[in-house]
């Protein structure tokens, strides 16, 4: 079986205004993606931004603004204020690594891949399994 390439991906970051939060990366010369996503199924609304845009493998900020109160990241900002939500790694094949990850006692909040940001299918990893950390997987 061949080994599962990991990468990581970017940064999750919950703010309540994209247009404030990415102020800061911008004046640190960080390049923003073209265009905001809003995914509806996470009800949140991303902004990437790219230390190069020479390299699509380069890792990534992601500011996530919930679309409501009661979503994932609209839970987050009340509970613990604005800052890092989770952290992102890209993986070659997502079923066999949430079936690799489970095999081992990994606790998983998606058992199976779910639709993501820029046509990614992604799975979240519980806390409970990292030492407190949100770990979402991607697979382009």
């Amino acid at each position: 079986m061949k080994k599962n390439s990991i990468y990581l991906d970017h940064i999750g970051i919950a703010c309540n205004d994209l247009q404030e939060a990415g102020r800061f990366w911008q004046i640190l010369g960080l390049l923003q993606g073209d265009n905001d996503e809003v995914v509806s199924d996470q009800g949140v609304k991303v902004r990437f931004f790219a230390t190069s845009d020479n390299d699509p493998n380069n890792p990534r900020i992601e500011l996530l603004q919930p679309l409501g109160e009661d979503t994932p990241v609209g839970k987050f900002l009340r509970n613990r204020g604005e800052g890092v939500q989770q952290v992102c790694f890209r993986v070659d094949d997502l079923v066999s690594m949430i079936s690799s990850l489970m095999e081992n006692g990994v606790i998983m909040i998606d058992e199976v891949p779910r639709k993501g940001s820029n046509d990614t299918s992604i799975a979240f990893v519980h806390p409970k399994s990292t030492g407190g950390v949100l770990v979402e997987l991607c697979q382009s």
